[in-house]
């Protein structure tokens, strides 16, 4: 297949690249900035912001397939006047300009990387998320990320392309930022921290996971029942907060110093100094069901947790 892949040099779009070159499709990759981490075999479409209406048919010519990983990503203490207006501009509006342009250009299958936030942030106890649940974001990226997938599903009644759209939670692999890198180092430090009682479940999803997936849903000729469906995708590995920071530990050989904190005192603290965001991530439940993902597609995870974070662990040895 011929494959455009956007947001091509980002976490999970640099990865969708390697994998799909790798087993044999040509690549258009498309980046803000031409960057030498790929080959020449890769064609590279130069997009200077996205924000704007780019015009996309020079890229879409003999493509069969775009998968859009490209967008403005959740941002904690958001700076911006208006941050919905933002999301929308470039998770909604650039996300349909380009679905239209594609299905114009004769584009068989667009597969479109949204967002468990499109849900919510956080779950019941083993309630967990699920495809055909009902309700309406009002985080400002949720909210942009839902309105490009009802947008790219209505498209998708009126033409004959077919959209694939794609939830996932938090991803984790070699190369991870933010909030998973900073575990990361505190565990490498050694440093004592407060998890060690911690009863919640979270659901995560391996990079290698979500790329395998993204890939079998792109395949519009093994997966033609994935056609204008919504899939949320994990590990169907949940772990607690304390048993996620154990496995990190055991992957790059660390002793663990958590200590059993009450968490009913943890999130006091947080309130005092003015740091209650975080605690819903450390101390809340979010789980998904990824049952139609495996069911319907007849997916499986191509890695577990630990082997996962076995090659992030690997990854910082030789860095």
């Amino acid at each position: 297949m011929r494959i455009l892949v956007t947001g091509a040099t980002g976490f999970v779009g640099k990865a969708v690249c390697f994998d799909a070159y790798d087993s044999g499709h040509k690549i258009i990759a498309a980046v803000r900035e031409y960057s030498q981490v790929f080959s020449e075999e890769i064609e590279q479409f130069k997009i200077t912001d996205l924000a704007y209406e780019v015009a996309w048919e020079h890229a879409l010519q003999g493509v069969d397939v775009v998968i859009h990983s490209a967008a403005r990503v959740h941002i904690m203490n958001d700076l911006a006047d208006n941050p919905l207006a933002v999301f929308r501009r470039i998770n909604t509006d650039a996300t349909l300009n380009l679905a239209k342009q594609a299905a114009v250009a004769g584009i068989k299958r667009f597969v479109f990387l949204s967002s468990i936030k499109v849900h919510g942030e956080v779950t019941e106890l083993e309630h967990p998320f699920t495809p055909d649940d009902s309700y309406i974001p009002t985080d400002p990226y949720g909210l942009s990320k839902y309105k490009a997938e009802q947008g790219l599903l209505a498209l998708a009644k009126k033409t004959e392309m077919e959209v694939v759209i794609i939830r996932a939670p938090l991803v984790y692999g070699p190369g991870v930022k933010a909030n998973f890198a900073s575990m990361i180092k505190w565990i490498n430090k050694g440093v004592p921290l407060p998890f060690g009682a911690v009863y919640n479940k979270r659901s995560l999803v391996a990079l290698d996971n979500l790329v395998s997936f993204i890939m079998h849903c792109a395949d519009y000729k093994k997966t033609p029942q994935a056609a204008n469906q919504v899939f949320l995708i994990s590990d169907g590995e949940d772990v607690s907060t304390t048993e996620l920071l154990q496995k990190v530990a055991q992957a790059f050989g660390k002793r663990t110093w958590l200590l059993p904190v009450p968490v009913s005192l943890m999130i006091l603290l947080a309130k005092l100094l003015g740091k209650q965001s975080a605690t819903g991530r450390l101390f809340g439940s979010l789980q998904v069901d990824s049952v139609k993902a495996r069911e319907l597609l007849d997916w499986k995870p191509v890695i577990t947790m630990d082997e996962q974070l076995k090659k992030i662990a690997d990854t910082y040895l030789f860095n």
